[in-house]
């Protein structure tokens, strides 16, 4: 009997701030590798999530949402973007209900010439009603004619089947490119990192989760118990109080709901501590950024 053919390949997603890019991965890949908020610019590195079957691998790759840079770190945040559209193999171009262009005419046109397959999905349609669909859909197979356009809800699952299973046909054919029980690109200690900021973008106001970075410097995990020493870096005195807060209260909370998705995260019991330190203008100092995971040049 012949043997099935194995297909394997880069599938990226990219689109708007918020259009639910991150959520559409965790849905697909069924883990939360990417934190999700209602804050724009809250990926903002490239996330690679592997889906295993018998005879595929689908290598997805969650990236920043499109905007222009006002800042070094957002600069990177944008390469890692553009490196999306070098190694796809699909391009899934996620859109919201309503949402009529893309913030960068350079990439849509990178879109609308793509010599890959390109699915145009139409996310958030449970905001909606099938006359919105409607003009939708006929607005974007006419601004995208080389897109495949499919509605979906990541949030409510609805469609995402039907994208995963279209995904698995256009597929080359391939030998995987990861171990077959590996399912991110990413270690440990990034994830606690995402997971941490993740509590302070949900909790904190205007610029600070912005001027938030986490270095976790230590990771030990022994048969019980993993326990984690992670440093909270701000660019001034002033955000240092705020993240601590009156008599440290705010601070003790992040603290205590970063642990719970941790031990959620990695199956066992969690001993975390968290530091703030001041780490004056990090988002435009190069080797920083570097040290972050940021400049990849």
């Amino acid at each position: 009997m012949q043997e099935k053919q194995h297909k394997a390949g880069f599938v990226n997603i990219i689109g708007n701030p918020n259009v639910g890019k991150s959520t559409l991965m965790n849905a697909f890949v069924g883990e939360r590798l990417s934190i999700i908020t209602n804050k724009s610019q809250t990926t903002r590195h490239r996330i690679l999530g592997i889906v295993n079957g018998d005879d595929f691998q689908m290598i997805l790759s969650d990236t920043p949402g499109i905007i222009k840079p006002a800042y070094q770190l957002q600069e990177s945040m944008m390469d890692f973007v553009k490196s999306a559209f070098e190694d796809a193999d699909v391009l899934l171009y996620l859109v919201e209900l309503g949402e009529k262009e893309l913030k960068d005419e350079q990439f849509f046109n990178k879109i609308t010439n793509a010599k890959i397959p390109v699915l145009l999905l139409i996310n958030k349609i449970d905001k909606g009603n099938e006359s919105l669909l409607a003009e939708a859909l006929q607005h974007w197979q006419q601004k995208v004619p080389n897109a495949e356009v499919f509605a979906i809800s990541a949030l409510e699952n609805f469609g995402v089947a039907e994208v995963f299973t279209r995904i698995i046909e256009l597929l080359p054919e391939s030998p995987p490119f990861y171990p077959k029980d590996q399912l991110t690109d990413k270690p440990e200690r990034f994830f606690v990192n995402e997971i941490i900021r993740e509590k302070i973008l949900m909790h904190y106001k205007k610029e600070i989760p912005y001027s938030v970075e986490i270095d976790t410097e230590e990771f030990f995990e022994e048969e019980n118990i993993i326990r984690i020493r992670s440093i909270i870096m701000v660019e001034r005195e002033t955000q240092k109080g705020i993240i601590i807060g009156h008599k440290g209260a705010p601070l003790k909370r992040v603290g205590v709901e970063a642990r719970k998705d941790l031990e959620k995260f990695f199956g066992k019991q969690v001993h975390l501590e968290t530091y703030v330190k001041v780490n004056k203008n990090w988002r435009n100092d190069d080797r920083q950024l570097r040290r972050f995971g940021y400049n990849n040049k």
